[in-house]
């Protein structure tokens, strides 16, 4: 399948890859059909369409308990779930998202972030492969998080500083999170 975009704007694709992400992502966004689709959609840096199945009630509800946590935390700042941010290499939805206020007055009108939230976390489902995470956290961090966090299939949380560092014991930023959540 190739772009929903077409010349001249594909060649964005080469020169910015915002302004591409962000053309394809309204694109698809303005959609009815893409809109009626039981997937979650992301894409790859082609702006090709990549399609997952809808998350399971237990990663819904994971979703929910950490947003949850981190709307309790007392520094403003905004909770996003499914949270799109354009990457180089497309745009990527969070799973959950903590921003600053200064980071959501930028972005909050607008079809997808510029600049990753300060903190990305991925519930990891049975279909994420290893690679697709840490390709994610590489992503989320170039893009501008300070954190990245995984909620792994136990419920365990992984909470990483850099992108090839090995997991800490905690969030720095949120120090009281939680290392397990239900």
């Amino acid at each position: 399948m190739s772009t929903v975009l077409e010349y001249p704007a594909t060649e964005w694709a080469a020169t910015d890859f915002h302004a591409f992400n962000v053309a394809v992502w309204d694109k698809l966004s303005a959609d009815p059909s893409i809109a009626a689709l039981d997937f979650r959609i992301e894409t790859d840096r082609h702006g090709q369409i990549l399609a997952s199945p809808l998350a399971s009630p237990l990663h819904g509800r994971r979703q929910v308990t950490i947003g949850s946590l981190l709307h309790q935390w007392p520094r403003l700042g905004q909770v996003i779930s499914e949270c799109p941010v354009s990457t180089s290499e497309g745009v990527k939805a969070i799973d959950v998202a903590w921003c600053s206020a200064e980071i959501w007055e930028r972005f909050k009108d607008q079809s997808c972030f510029l600049k990753c939230p300060e903190i990305c976390v991925e519930i990891c489902s049975p279909s994420n492969t290893r690679s697709e995470l840490e390709e994610k956290k590489r992503l989320y961090f170039a893009a501008g998080a300070r954190e990245v966090w995984f909620c792994e299939r136990d419920g365990s949380m992984r909470f990483f500083l850099a992108p090839e560092s090995e997991p800490v014991a905690g969030s720095a930023l949120v120090p009281a999170f939680p290392g397990r959540i239900a």
